[in-house]
């Protein structure tokens, strides 16, 4: 396994640049989840970390030493891209052990080896098919199961599900984190399927424009996003997002008739001259049948066994949970622990031991 650090990368085609002086450590067995939109720069520094990529400028260093000059057969690395490529004349068991053969391993070793995968990836009733006989949930596990069988020090996975339907996507997605935990390989893992990311990651780097935006643990990222965009990129549904405007003793939603006194708020952030924004995740956002707010409700409805209330505050569509025990009119509870504050100007979170009066 390895140790994958990368310095001040930067990535540039011409005048557009792809990556932008991107700094990250990733751990000896961890797995890491690069998440981002498209044309965010997450692909781009994947393949820079496989080497099918040069850096402009900055260092990616495995275990210390510096890999920017090696080529992608050098770094002992195993890669697997979203669209599977397996050799359709070949079977499953000639598919999975076709990189040792043409690295000349003795047959003996071979065969130990395609053992032990076919056990790690249960792909027994599997060896003797050819790749068009199988499901796309399994040509994907062979395709896995052919990076793996070489050792590698690292496993650069890009977007390997998304070709796959969803219906296999999920049982899929389960098997990939138990086979990352079982192997310890370190592994960098490409998508845009935030579900992906919060079932899979040790931790999440969020990218956008080029740069990180944040890296933290999953429920970190969750519960404590660094800016609007993180809190909006993560989460469904959205977070909601509002305008506060000061007045007496307080901050108002928009044009709405909700005002959050002082307590409700950041230590001196109503006494701030700064312009803020509300983020509020619709689970921490209730209708419910005891104390809150006479808000007019415009929908409600359901997704599975969850019940979901619409509501506006000035022209902003608002979203939240419905707790209520009946069908009545309900009144609208902002949770106090689950309010976010965030600069409009920045789009950083504000922490509320560090605003100033």
């Amino acid at each position: 396994m390895a140790k994958i650090e990368l310095r001040h990368l930067s990535i540039e085609y011409g005048a557009f640049r792809a990556v932008d002086d991107v700094n990250l450590t990733v751990n000896d067995g961890e797995f890491v989840v690069y998440l981002g939109p498209s044309g965010c720069g997450k692909t781009t520094t994947l393949r820079a970390v496989a080497g099918l990529v040069q850096a402009t400028s900055g260092d990616i260093l495995f275990d210390g030493k510096r890999v920017n000059e090696l080529k992608p057969s050098e770094r002992n690395i195993a890669m697997v891209f979203q669209f599977v490529s397996l050799y359709p004349n070949l079977s499953v068991a000639e598919n999975i052990v076709f990189p040792l053969r043409a690295r000349s391993v003795a047959r003996a070793e071979i065969a130990r080896k395609l053992d032990w995968v076919t056990g790690v990836f249960k792909l027994g009733d599997e060896l003797r098919r050819y790749p068009s006989a199988l499901p796309p949930g399994a040509r994907q596990k062979v395709a896995l199961a052919r990076a793996v069988i070489r050792d590698p020090a690292v496993l650069l996975l890009d977007e390997p599900l998304s070709a796959i339907d969803e219906q296999f996507r999920e049982e899929m997605r389960w098997e990939l984190g138990h086979l990352q935990r079982e192997l310890g390989v370190t592994t960098i893992y490409v998508t845009h399927d935030q579900r992906e990311a919060m079932s899979l990651a040790d931790r999440i780097v969020l990218m956008n424009h080029s740069k990180i935006v944040q890296v933290a643990e999953p429920d970190r990222m969750f519960f404590e996003p660094a800016s609007i965009f993180a809190g909006q990129f993560i989460g469904s549904p959205s977070m909601n997002l509002l305008d506060l405007v000061p007045v007496a003793g307080g901050l108002r939603l928009a044009e709405g008739p909700v005002v959050l006194s002082e307590a409700d708020l950041p230590r001196g952030l109503a006494a701030s001259s700064r312009k803020v924004k509300l983020g509020v995740r619709p689970r921490d956002l209730r209708l419910v049948d005891g104390p809150g707010h006479e808000l007019a409700v415009e929908d409600v409805f359901s997704v599975g066994r969850e019940r979901f209330f619409t509501f506006r505050v000035g022209e902003t569509l608002m979203q939240g949970t419905d707790h209520r025990d009946g069908s009545g009119s309900g009144r609208v509870w902002f949770v106090p622990e689950g309010l976010m504050f965030f600069d409009a100007e920045t789009g950083l979170r504000i922490d509320g031991e560090r605003v100033a009066a």
